[in-house]
C-alpha cells in the first residue's frame, strides 16, 4: 500500500513551508494504515477554495485485492444527510417550503395520528419522534411503502424520543417532503443543482455504469448488532427497525442498495468531491464562480436547532437544519464552528468556515469504535496545519 498525495502550492507561502504544513496530514494518513489497520481509504481537504490535500490508498476490494484508485467511490452512510439537507435548504431558498411550517402542509397524509404540528425543521433536526418504524419493513429500499408507514405512525410517546437520532427514518421523511414539493427525488435534485454545477462525483443513487468503481464495504469487529437488542428498552427496540438488518454488508454492497439512493445513508462519493461540496458551503455557497446557495441559506442550515444528550448513547448531539454541528467531543474537528455530517463506521465530511477549510474522510471498513481514532487523527493534523 502506497498512499498518494496531491498538494496544490499556495503562491503566498514558500513551497517548502506549504508542503511541510500538509505533510502532517499525509503522515497521519499513513499511520492509519500502519497503526490502526486501515483497509482502504481516502482523505481530501480544501483551504480557501483550493484543493490542498488529496490522499488515497489501500485496498478497495479485499476479496480480489483491487487497489484503491483516484476515482474509487465510497459509501459514506450518513454523510448523505448533509447532501439531502442542502437540497431542502435550496427549496427553502426558492420559497418552495418553509422550514418552520408543519410538514403536513406539503405532505397532507403526514398529519395522521397527531403529527399535524411537527415542522420541517423538527424533522431535519431529529425531533420528529419517529426514530424507527413500528410496522415491519419488508423492503427498506421501497421508499413509497416505508414513507406511507411513517405517515400513518403516531409519534413515539416516550419523552426521550423528542431528541433521538433518526438514523434511517430521517431519510424517508426528507425524501418524501422533497418529492412532494419539487417532484424530483433527492438524488435527482442533488445531481441537477449541486453535483453538475460543481463538477462533483457524488451520487444519491449510483448509476450502474459506476458500480465497478465502488469499494467493497466491510463490517469491522463489533459493528454489527443483533436485529433485536438484548436491552428491553422499547425506544432502543424501535430505533433498531430497520436500522439493523441481517447480513448488513451483503445489503450495503448489493446493486439494489447502490441504485436506491437512500437520502439518509445511501450516498457514494469520492472524498475529493465531498471536500469540494463543503468547500462551497464554507465559502457561503459559491466556489469557482458557481453559486449553488446564498450565504444566508448556508447560515440557516448550520444555525443551531437543538442541542442535548442522546438518551440511548449518552453522548452529546447538536443539529442545525440537517447538518451535524460540533459538540465537546469535536468529532468534526477542533473548531467550534465545524459543521457537516459523520457517517456510520467512521467517515467524516464537513467544513470549518472560520478557517476556510473543508474536508472528507471515507473508508471501506466501518468500525464500532467511538471515538474512532482514524478520522480524529486526520482532522487533528489538518487543524495543526492551518490553525
Amino acid at each position: 500500500m502506497v498512499p498518494i498525495v496531491s498538494i496544490t502550492l499556495d503562491r503566498d507561502r514558500t513551497d517548502r513551508y506549504y508542503l511541510a504544513m500538509f505533510s502532517l496530514v499525509t503522515e497521519a494518513f499513513d499511520r492509519n494504515f500502519t497503526e490502526h489497520g486501515e483497509v482502504g481509504a481516502a482523505f481530501a481537504a480544501y483551504h480557501h477554495g483550493r484543493l490542498v490535500v488529496d490522499l488515497w490508498g489501500g485496498v478497495a476490494d479485499p476479496p480480489t485485492g483491487r487497489p484503491w484508485q483516484a476515482d474509487t467511490l465510497q459509501l459514506i452512510f450518513s454523510g448523505a444527510k448533509g447532501l439531502s439537507a442542502a437540497c431542502v435548504l435550496l427549496l427553502a431558498e426558492r420559497g418552495r417550503l418553509d422550514l418552520d411550517a408543519p410538514a403536513a402542509r406539503y405532505w397532507p397524509e403526514f398529519a395522521a395520528a397527531g403529527k399535524g404540528a411537527i415542522t420541517v425543521a423538527e424533522i431535519l433536526s431529529h425531533q420528529a419522534r419517529l426514530p424507527g418504524v413500528r410496522e415491519p419493513v419488508p423492503d427498506l429500499l421501497d421508499h413509497r411503502a416505508v414513507a406511507a408507514r411513517l405517515a400513518a405512525q403516531a409519534p413515539d410517546p416516550d419523552p426521550r424520543s423528542a431528541f433521538v437520532y433518526h438514523a434511517l427514518t430521517w431519510g424517508w421523511l426528507v425524501e418524501e417532503l422533497v418529492r412532494r414539493v419539487d417532484g424530483r427525488t433527492v438524488g435527482a435534485l442533488f445531481a441537477d443543482e449541486f453535483a453538475a454545477p460543481l463538477g462533483l462525483e457524488v451520487y444519491l443513487g449510483l448509476p450502474d455504469e459506476h458500480h465497478h468503481r465502488a469499494s467493497t464495504m466491510l463490517a469491522g469487529p463489533g459493528l454489527l448488532l443483533d436485529p433485536v437488542p438484548a436491552d428491553p428498552d422499547p425506544l432502543r427496540v424501535l430505533t433498531h427497525n430497520p436500522l439493523v438488518v441481517t447480513d448488513s454488508p451483503a445489503v450495503w454492497n448489493s446493486p439494489a442498495f447502490r441504485r436506491a439512493g437512500l437520502a439518509a445513508v445511501g450516498a457514494f462519493a469520492t472524498a475529493r468531491s465531498m471536500a469540494r461540496f463543503y468547500a462551497c458551503l464554507a465559502a457561503g455557497g459559491e466556489l469557482d464562480g458557481v453559486r449553488v446557495l446564498q450565504p444566508s441559506t448556508v447560515d440557516l442550515g448550520r444555525r443551531l436547532r437543538r442541542r442535548g444528550t442522546s438518551p440511548l448513547w449518552g453522548t452529546p448531539l447538536a443539529f442545525g437544519a440537517g447538518f451535524e454541528l460540533n459538540t465537546p467531543l469535536s468529532l468534526l474537528g477542533p473548531p467550534p464552528d465545524a459543521f457537516g455530517h459523520a457517517g456510520a463506521g467512521g467517515s467524516r465530511h464537513g467544513a470549518w468556515p472560520s478557517l476556510g477549510v473543508s474536508f472528507s474522510y471515507a473508508m471501506n471498513e466501518a468500525r464500532a469504535a467511538s471515538p474512532d481514532p482514524r478520522p480524529l487523527a486526520l482532522l487533528a493534523a489538518l487543524h495543526a496545519a492551518v490553525a
